[in-house]
C-alpha cells in the first residue's frame, strides 16, 4: 500500500489534520523504529528506546516555548477532560502544602471547556467558584468580559489556582493578551489544548499550562502538562485525608508522574512519538513565530469573507475575542446548512459542521492545515454567499 495520498482539506475540530509527512515517518516507525527491529508502539515505555522518546518529546517542547527551568514538562494518558479532575486535585493539594490550608479555586467561564471543567471540580466536592461567566454578563459564549467585570475576590490569598481555557473550540472564543496581571503571586492554570503551539506564550507567568494532544500536536491519547516545579510540592495523603479533602489516584499524582519521567503506569509511547515527529516538524518550519504569522493571514482571510457578507452569515463571537484556531458562523437562512455542507463536501472541503451544542458551522484552522487549503475554503465559501446574499 502506497504512503502518499491526495492533500486534503480537512477543518475539523478534533482529532485534527496531521503534516502528511508526520504521517508517512510514523507509518515506517510503527514497523521499525531506530532501525531496532520493533515498532514504535512495540517498546516498552521504560526502555532505552521508549525513554528517548519521552526525553525527545520533551526537549521539542522545551526549545519551542522556552521553556524555563523552573518548569517541568510531563504527559499523561488521556485528553483534556483527564486534566479536569486531575487539575484540581493536584492544585489543591499543593496549595494545602504551601499554606496549610484549603483553598479555593476559581474559574473564568467563557465556553463549554471551561464550564465543563468548573463542573468537574465542583461534582468532585472542591467547591469551587466562578470568577467571570461571559454567558451570563453577555447573554452568550462570544466575548470575553473586561477584567473589571470579574468577581475578584478581596483577598487573593485564599485562590488556590484561577483556571482558565485560553481558546474554547466548540464556542470559537480566544483569549488574545494574558488576562491575570492583576493577580500577583495567584498560579494561573491555562488549558491549551485547541490552540497550543499555535503561537509563542511565556510559560513563566503560568503554573501550570495543560493541552490534548488530538487538536494540533498529535493524535488522541495523550496530553501534555507544563507546571511549576513549586506546585510538585504537595500535601502527603494524610494530610489530605485529615483536612477532607481528596487524595489524587496514583496514575494521575503529578509529583509521581514526573519522578518516572511520565512512565509510572504505561505510557503510549507511540501516541507521543508522534507528537514529537509533529514538533520537529514545526521546529523545521521557523518555530512559533513563523507559525503564528502564518496562522494570522490564513484567520483573518477567512474572517474578512465571511465579514464581507453580513446578510448571509452570522458572525457570533465578538472581533476582540475570535479564535485563530475554531472560527465559528452561522447561516442567517438555516434552511441552507445541508446545501453548504453538501456543496463544500463535493468540492472536498471537510470538516465543517458544528458541534452539535451549538450547529452552524465551524472552520478549524489548526498549524497543519495550510494557507493554500484556507484560500479554497476562502473561495467555496465567497461562491456560495454570492448565490445567497
Amino acid at each position: 500500500m502506497s504512503l502518499d495520498r491526495e492533500e486534503p482539506n480537512y477543518f475539523g475540530a478534533g482529532p485534527a489534520l496531521l503534516p502528511t509527512s508526520v504521517l508517512q515517518q510514523a507509518a515506517k516507525d510503527l514497523i521499525n523504529y531506530d532501525n531496532i527491529g520493533i515498532g514504535a508502539g512495540e517498546i516498552s515505555h521504560r526502555s532505552k528506546a521508549g525513554t528517548s522518546i519521552i526525553d525527545q518529546t520533551k526537549n521539542s517542547i522545551k526549545e519551542l516555548l522556552n521553556v524555563p527551568d523552573t518548569h517541568e514538562v510531563f504527559f499523561l494518558q488521556g485528553g483534556g477532560t483527564t486534566g479536569f479532575s486531575s487539575i484540581v486535585a493536584n492544585l489543591s493539594a499543593a496549595y494545602i502544602k504551601k499554606h496549610q490550608k484549603i483553598g479555593t479555586p476559581y474559574y473564568v467561564i467563557d465556553g463549554t471547556w471551561s464550564k465543563k471543567s468548573f463542573e468537574e471540580a465542583e461534582r468532585l466536592g472542591f467547591n469551587p467558584k466562578v470568577i467571570v461567566n461571559s454567558k451570563e454578563i453577555d447573554g452568550k459564549f462570544g466575548t470575553i468580559p473586561s477584567v473589571d467585570k470579574w468577581n475578584i475576590p478581596k483577598n487573593l490569598d485564599d485562590i488556590s489556582f484561577i483556571y482558565y481555557c485560553d481558546n474554547e473550540t466548540v464556542n470559537g472564543v480566544e483569549f488574545r493578551e494574558f488576562p491575570f496581571d492583576k493577580f500577583p503571586n495567584v498560579e494561573i492554570v491555562a488549558d491549551m489544548s485547541s490552540n497550543f503551539l499555535s503561537k509563542p506564550v511565556d510559560v513563566s507567568k503560568y503554573g501550570l499550562i495543560f493541552a490534548g494532544a488530538q487538536k494540533n500536536v498529535g493524535v488522541s491519547g495523550v496530553s501534555i502538562y507544563i507546571i511549576k516545579k513549586s506546585l510538585l510540592q504537595q500535601a502527603s495523603a494524610d494530610e489530605l485525608k485529615k483536612l477532607g479533602q481528596h487524595v489524587v489516584p496514583i496514575a494521575f499524582d503529578y509529583p509521581t508522574v514526573v519522578n518516572n519521567n511520565s512512565a509510572y503506569n504505561t505510557i503510549p509511547t507511540f501516541t507521543v512519538h508522534i507528537v514529537n515527529l509533529v514538533l520537529k516538524n514545526l521546529i523545521e518550519k521557523g518555530g512559533l513565530k513563523a507559525q503564528e504569522a502564518e496562522n494570522i493571514e490564513k484567520s483573518n482571510l477567512l474572517y474578512s469573507i465571511l465579514d464581507k457578507y453580513p446578510t448571509v452569515f452570522n458572525m457570533p463571537v465578538e472581533k476582540s475575542a475570535r479564535s485563530r484556531m475554531n472560527i465559528v458562523f452561522t447561516i442567517k437562512d438555516g434552511s441552507l446548512d445541508n446545501e453548504f455542507i453538501k456543496e463544500a463536501e463535493n468540492a472536498k472541503l471537510s470538516g465543517l459542521k458544528g458541534h452539535r451544542s451549538v450547529g452552524g458551522m465551524r472552520a478549524s484552522l489548526y498549524n497543519a492545515v495550510t494557507l493554500k487549503s484556507t484560500k479554497l475554503l476562502c473561495e467555496f465559501v465567497e461562491d456560495f454567499a454570492k448565490k445567497h446574499q
